[in-house]
């Protein structure tokens, strides 16, 4: 986000605004005084943030399937918006094995759905899907994925979100390559962590809820290296990108949104900053069970964000953490989880106003 002035009024048709990531997106999006339409399944657990921040209480929103093409046009065509940020999907790579088919029909047709709903709209002026860094071939080494890079993915979600990939450029080649026409890109961006997130087989949810439980964290993989990054980091990124896609067919195409290097660390390394920051006799035991196969590497080259768009993470990783373990002790104090998402929104984007 370069310029909070431009969101003022704008018609945001946002899906998966229920989910982690859609929740914070939603509440800065209103914080900047765009108008927000939601889209998306209901929030899967209690105590999610779009819950606890009551995210409900100044959008509109409808709780729909993105599968469900005919009603997603409706409620698209209903909204009338200037512009489309895409994030619903099925977005884990574990249960992507346990349900293969639910995970390509949300990630590949969910996709298609957005993307012909959008086409059909003359309001419609920027259309953003977010995908995932894990749409990559990736083959284990650990040199940094640039967005030229060949995409793939063995396991049933990665292989999803490079699906994703392809079906959002033959849409933009096909459907949006004319004078007028709404303009599309992509943002890949992963291993997000922050408050309100209830993800199973995610390492930062999964070591808040252990610990609210006073129970040990069981880890999987204790070396594999992630570019881990605050959930409003990405967002802001989104944001940015839309920005300039609005004046500037240039920005069109795939974009890589990650933390710093120094945020580019093992999972044991991210695990033994929470237990220090959340203490009460926090631990953690390895889990030697057999598990799916996971990359251990994974590493983005941002570079062309950081030039072309000038963005730059607001946090680095002992910032992020600490924000993200202040909002769950925040819940097990029983505070206004709101008003306390809110601030901490304030304090990375700074204090902005509708």
């Amino acid at each position: 986000m370069k310029d909070p002035a431009f969101w003022r009024g704008k018609k945001v048709f946002l899906t998966g605004h229920t989910g982690f990531k859609g929740a914070w997106a939603s509440l800065l999006l209103r914080r900047l005084g765009a108008d927000v339409y939601g889209y998306a399944l209901p929030p899967t657990h209690q105590s999610a943030l779009f819950v606890t921040a009551r995210v409900a209480d100044d959008i509109e929103h409808r709780l729909a399937d993105i599968r469900d093409l005919a009603t997603l046009r409706a409620a698209m065509a209903e909204a009338k918006p200037d512009i489309v940020i895409h994030m619903a999907a099925q977005a884990l790579v574990r249960p992507s094995y346990e349900e293969p088919v639910e995970t390509f029909a949300a990630n590949v047709m969910g996709t298609v759905h957005v993307l012909e709903a959008a086409r059909h709209l003359r309001s419609v002026r920027v259309i953003l899907n977010v995908t995932s860094d894990k749409c990559y071939e990736n083959k284990g080494i650990s040199g940094p994925f640039g967005e030229g890079d060949r995409l793939g993915g063995d396991d049933p979600y990665s292989n999803s979100k490079a699906c994703a990939e392809l079906v959002t450029h033959s849409y933009r080649h096909s459907f949006f390559n004319t004078s007028g026409a709404a303009r599309v890109a992509t943002a890949r961006a992963g291993n997000v962590f922050g408050g309100g997130d209830w993800a199973r087989d995610r390492l930062v949810p999964d070591a808040m809820q252990a610990f609210l439980a006073g129970e040990a964290l069981r880890i999987r993989n204790p070396n594999s290296v992630r570019p881990w990054q605050h959930a409003l980091d990405p967002v802001l990124g989104y944001l940015a990108l839309v920005e300039r896609l609005a004046s500037d067919e240039r920005f069109v195409g795939a974009w890589n949104f990650g933390p710093d290097t120094a945020s580019e660390v093992p999972v044991g390394t991210v695990v033994d900053r929470l237990i220090g920051l959340w203490g009460d006799r926090a631990r953690w035991t390895a889990d030697d069970g057999l598990h799916p196969h996971e990359a251990v590497y994974l590493r983005l080259d941002c570079t062309k964000a950081r030039s072309e768009l000038g963005w730059t993470p607001r946090l680095d990783l002992a910032q992020g953490l600490r924000l993200t373990v202040e909002w769950y002790k925040a819940l097990r104090e029983g505070r206004d989880l709101r008003r306390f998402s809110l601030d901490q929104l304030d304090q990375v984007v700074g204090t902005v106003r509708a």
